[in-house]
């Protein structure tokens, strides 16, 4: 997998990758592997979250569950992801009866990649972990749009939100 970092921080010195095409790879994911090139054509939307079968995490799967007929109906492909096992997700998927595939990144190459590994605090203590966002990968396979440190409530419809606004510009 390509190490390039896909990164958007206006607090520091790193440059953004809006408007770049997103490094090619394939990742473990329920379903099958997930290629990204083999998705040209259609949007993508990754959104990563931390942990299969916590609260915010089930209400945000619920939610693209709810609105994913709109994505297809826009030509958009939605992809769960987050550190969970496989084993997790095909649970976390069958249990909420989610139609989307959810991405393995047991190895973190994606959260890393995406840079969306951060401390965060738990129950006062301080973690590493995921910190919720969405990324929009145009039918070109170049990011257009991310969402970081979103909240796992209204994410969905948000995102979706600016999937038909581009698939508009696009006509």
């Amino acid at each position: 997998m390509n190490q390039t970092t896909i990164t958007s921080n206006p607090t520091t010195d790193e440059p953004s990758a809006l408007g770049l095409a997103v490094p090619d790879f394939t990742a473990t994911a329920t379903g099958g592997d997930f290629v990204l090139s083999a998705h040209r054509g259609h949007s993508v939307v990754l959104y990563f979250y931390p942990k299969d079968n916590t609260p915010g995490c089930t209400t945000q799967a619920q939610q693209f569950r709810d609105l994913h007929g709109e994505f297809v109906k826009a030509g958009c492909v939605v992809m769960g992801v987050s550190r969970d096992s496989l084993k997790s997700h095909e649970n976390f998927k069958a249990k909420f009866g989610l139609p989307f595939e959810l991405i393995a990144d047991t190895q973190s190459a994606l959260c890393q990649m995406f840079n969306v590994i951060k401390n965060k605090m738990m129950y006062g203590k301080k973690v590493v972990g995921i910190e919720r966002s969405t990324f929009l990968i145009d039918a070109n396979g170049v990011l257009c749009h991310e969402w970081r440190g979103t909240k796992a409530d209204g994410n969905a419809a948000i995102v979706l939100e600016k999937v038909t606004s581009l698939q508009k510009v696009g006509k």
